[in-house]
């Protein structure tokens, strides 16, 4: 393959810094692994954020959100982590993770993170 999963978010200068705009990223093909029985679980991850000075590259969030595939994570866990990386490498002003979990056992899960930078 030409391209593997990575743990790293790569990033480029905002273009607009001085404005504040909003970013939307709606990956409807997220999945990782049940911690407790390793079977795939399957979520629509909806970012939504307020740039700093930086903003992340589309093809690294893809590839770093194909690194969670064969890990096991509650919910939780892999939303919080997420969001604690996109921050850890951005730095925004504002962030929001929504992450929709598929039906496990009858049960929906939707895991809410955000994040708002100190003045």
């Amino acid at each position: 393959m030409s391209t593997l999963p990575s743990k790293e978010l790569e990033v480029f200068p905002n273009p607009k810094p001085s404005r504040d705009y909003t970013i939307r990223i709606e990956t409807p093909e997220f999945t990782c692994l049940c911690p407790k029985t390793g079977q795939p679980d399957f979520a629509t991850l909806k970012l939504e954020y307020i740039p700093d000075v930086l903003c992340v590259e589309l093809k690294s969030w893809k590839l770093y959100l194909w690194s969670f595939r064969d890990e096991g994570a509650f919910h939780e866990d892999v939303s919080n982590r997420i969001l604690d990386d996109l921050v850890s490498a951005l730095n925004p002003r504002y962030a929001k993770l929504t992450a929709e979990f598929n039906v496990r056992g009858g049960v929906y899960t939707t895991v809410v993170v955000e994040h708002e930078s100190q003045p």
